[in-house]
């Protein structure tokens, strides 16, 4: 079954420049997405895919990534803003790993787009998603 750690999802960022897997860990607590880029490992909350496809179907048009580290910032109205945002689903961060906690808008979109739940733009910079 794909997206168990066994047989992870093997993804592609936005721009296609890196390589990572992500897989579901059900039995986290809490449940968790881990996304192994390299030798790094980041972890967001599993409900982070329902919860970003319902807000991007709120928003009803492209939004930009604006994917960045967790201590930058990162622009208004962005997915990335969004997954750190006090006025998302669960107030606040959706990354689970001290000081990994940010790139939401980098791991995130491939993978709602590969669960066939987005189309996210793939161009060298600047991208953005929508929901399907």
């Amino acid at each position: 079954m794909k997206g168990t750690k066994e047989d992870p999802w093997a993804l592609k960022t936005p721009p296609g420049t890196s390589d990572y897997t992500v897989y579901k860990d059900e039995w986290a607590q809490p449940p968790a997405l881990v996304c192994q880029v390299g030798s790094t490992t980041l972890k967001y909350l599993l409900r982070a895919i329902e919860d970003l496809h319902l807000w991007l179907v709120e928003q009803g048009d492209w939004v930009a990534l604006g994917a960045a580290d967790e201590k930058k910032p990162t622009s208004a109205g962005t997915v990335e803003a969004w997954g750190r945002s006090p006025d998302n689903p669960i107030g606040g961060w959706y990354g689970l790993r001290k000081g990994y906690r940010g790139r939401f808008g980098m791991y995130l979109p491939p993978l709602l787009e590969e669960l066939g739940l987005a189309k996210v733009t793939h161009e060298p910079r600047n991208n953005s998603m929508r929901a399907i």
